[in-house]
């Protein structure tokens, strides 16, 4: 049966406090809270740097049992490597910790630079060096280099279980029938980005899951949903599902704090 995941990108955001976080509630219960209320978060500091183990430990044992993560993967493989030559910062970024979130781990996803356009040969590339299960990420995750010292490795997965990747593409060019087939053909979902009109906004299902990001429908980052435009999305996520698809939906729209609770007036459309 199909599920559906509802959730916020990123959680620590001083000007949520007093609005979305009660007055007075300790910054480092923020994640716990935001969990009790919703049903997955993105981590998104793992775009910027390189994370500890004992972080994702943390941010697991802080969240409901039946929790899941998604994770933002990081711009030295997507911005500076531009996909090329990834093994090794592949290797350091599962072995960063990533393993720690057990059943935890969700999708992981890679923003894409508006700069990079569609090249089969690039991407089919990097698509083949993703590991697919958390057992491969781990045998990946022992060739770290020195980047990363000993005390801050994890290169053991406590169960094997699938990884899913979804590929959020910035470039027009990727809005083009070849580049479904060749998400289809690895696997991988593409990104449905509500971004204002900004970037491409792709559809068609590419994996047995649909990842969407709501990075404000009139406003980037900035404007809020309103209850037609969330009952409009949420007629979408519904036709996934009847498909078959488990749907991931988390809003991005944090820049004057309407991400939390248009997370919350969605996800109570399907409770």
């Amino acid at each position: 049966m199909a599920d559906i995941r509802v959730g916020i990108s990123g959680w620590t955001y001083p000007a949520w406090r007093g609005d979305f976080y009660p007055t007075g509630l300790a910054h480092r219960k923020e994640l716990s809270y935001a969990a009790e209320k919703l049903t997955s978060i993105e981590i998104n500091g793992s775009f910027y740097a390189l994370q500890k183990p004992e972080s994702f430990a943390k941010w697991r044992s802080e969240t409901p049992e039946n929790f899941v993560f998604a994770l933002k993967g990081g711009r030295y493989i997507t911005h500076m490597k531009r996909l090329l030559d990834t093994q090794t910062g592949l290797a350091n970024f599962f072995a960063a910790g990533v393993l720690a979130l057990g059943p935890k781990l969700g999708p992981i996803f890679w923003q894409l630079p508006p700069t990079l356009q569609f090249e089969p040969e690039r991407l089919a590339s990097f698509f083949e060096l993703l590991p697919r299960t958390t057992t491969q990420a781990a045998e990946l995750a022992a060739h770290h280099d020195d980047k990363l010292t000993e005390d801050r490795v994890l290169a053991h997965a406590e169960i094997e279980l699938p990884i899913r990747y979804a590929v959020e593409a910035r470039h027009a060019s990727f809005a083009v029938p070849e580049a479904v087939e060749l998400m289809r053909e690895h696997d991988i979902g593409f990104v449905v980005a509500d971004t204002a009109g900004r970037y491409p906004q792709i559809t068609t299902p590419t994996s047995d899951f649909v990842y969407v990001r709501m990075h404000g429908d009139k406003e980037l980052y900035a404007s809020g949903y309103t209850d037609k435009a969330l009952d409009s999305w949420s007629e979408r996520a519904q036709g996934w599902m009847s498909d078959g698809l488990d749907v991931f939906v988390y809003f991005d729209n944090d820049m004057k704090g309407f991400a939390p609770h248009n997370a919350m007036a969605f996800l109570a459309r399907f409770a």
